[in-house]
């Protein structure tokens, strides 16, 4: 299954310019509120037009604006799951899952889905609940149900974990990636949470402003974000001004201190970012001496801030991250870091 998305859309001062392409399980378009995510998700189901450009999911065009192309969405075979699920309060979740089948028009086969969905998706003794009498995960799986019975080639994904506290949307991701294995389709999924990202997609495209800032496999858009804004959205909580200083080399402004870089560093640098969870004490590259400011304990981890020695005094401090486990009797006068966490950010 491929799906090729190349569109744009304006919506007042807003313009969508979305382009991306996969073939994987799960592609998950991350980035900040208001950013575009949803919108692309609603072109590609066909709730929304785009004003031009084209949409072939597994070499079928589904709109194609040079051609007049615009399937509508109950022909595109793409299944749909709202951020807040979007349950028929009225009906109880076999109507609602039965909603899914409207075009079967046998009897028997409707009532066959019906029970293998129930069971799939562990519904069964459920089925006269309505929405209200539902747990937040019960509701999640009661859409799900409702968007898989149809049989869609495409499933689309908008937060499906948001609505779930934190306890249950760590139970229920899990069960959503086997899911997700078994039942054998490709996802677009948008999500705001970097952790929800890298736990659930192979693929990723960063978005903001409209735009795809950087694509690629989840790991390796971590691993080199490529811009400041991806760096931010990945999680990078260390990022400072910063220009070429030589082939391997860059003077962090912010910082005050130059550091080696695995990469070559490109002309057109604009910053460099250093992970929280990158530092070492004993790491021999890139090692300087630091200032403590201030210490934040986490439930399992600890955060030290800290400034180079040289830093400008108006500039942040910086976070080191790691497992309570690993706290060090005496604080280092020096921190370091491996060239292959030195983030180049044009």
């Amino acid at each position: 299954m491929n799906l090729f998305v190349d569109i744009r859309k304006r919506l007042g001062s807003f313009t969508l310019n979305a382009s991306f392409e996969t073939a994987d399980a799960v592609t998950g378009l991350l980035g900040a509120s208001g950013c575009g995510k949803s919108m692309t998700l609603k072109c590609i189901a066909g709730v929304e037009k785009p004003d031009e450009g084209w949409i072939v999911l597994d070499g079928e065009t589904l709109f194609d604006s040079a051609r007049g192309i615009n399937l509508p969405p109950q022909k595109r075979q793409v299944g749909y799951l709202f951020q807040h699920y979007a349950l028929f309060p009225h009906m109880t979740v076999e109507k609602n899952i039965l909603c899914g089948l409207h075009a079967e028009k046998d009897k028997a086969t409707r009532q066959r889905c019906l029970r293998e969905t129930l069971e799939m998706l562990q519904l069964t003794g459920l089925e006269k609940h309505r929405p209200a009498q539902l747990s937040g995960g019960q509701a999640q799986r009661a859409a799900l149900a409702r968007m898989l019975v149809s049989q869609p080639r495409l499933l689309l994904l908008d937060e499906p974990f948001s609505a779930l506290d934190s306890h249950l949307r760590d139970q229920l991701q899990p069960q959503f990636m086997s899911l997700l294995r078994s039942y054998g389709r490709q996802a677009v999924m948008v999500t705001h949470s970097r952790d929800e990202a890298y736990h659930l997609c192979t693929r990723l495209c960063i978005m903001e402003d409209g735009r795809i800032l950087r694509a690629g496999g989840t790991k390796e858009v971590f691993a080199a974000p490529g811009s400041e804004a991806a760096a931010r959205l990945t999680g990078c909580k260390n990022i400072s001004r910063a220009v070429k200083a030589g082939a391997y080399t860059v003077e962090a402004l912010d910082w005050g201190v130059c550091l080696t870089a695995a990469q070559p560093v490109p002309d057109n640098l604009k910053a460099v970012g250093l992970r929280a969870h990158a530092f070492h004490p004993q790491v021999p590259s890139n090692r300087l001496p630091v200032l403590w400011a201030d210490a934040l304990e986490e439930p399992f981890e600890w955060i030290l801030l800290f400034r180079y020695q040289s830093q400008a005094a108006s500039a942040p401090a910086l976070w080191w991250r790691f497992p309570k486990d690993r706290k060090p009797a005496a604080l280092p006068d020096s921190l370091g870091i491996a060239p292959e966490h030195v983030l180049l950010l044009t």
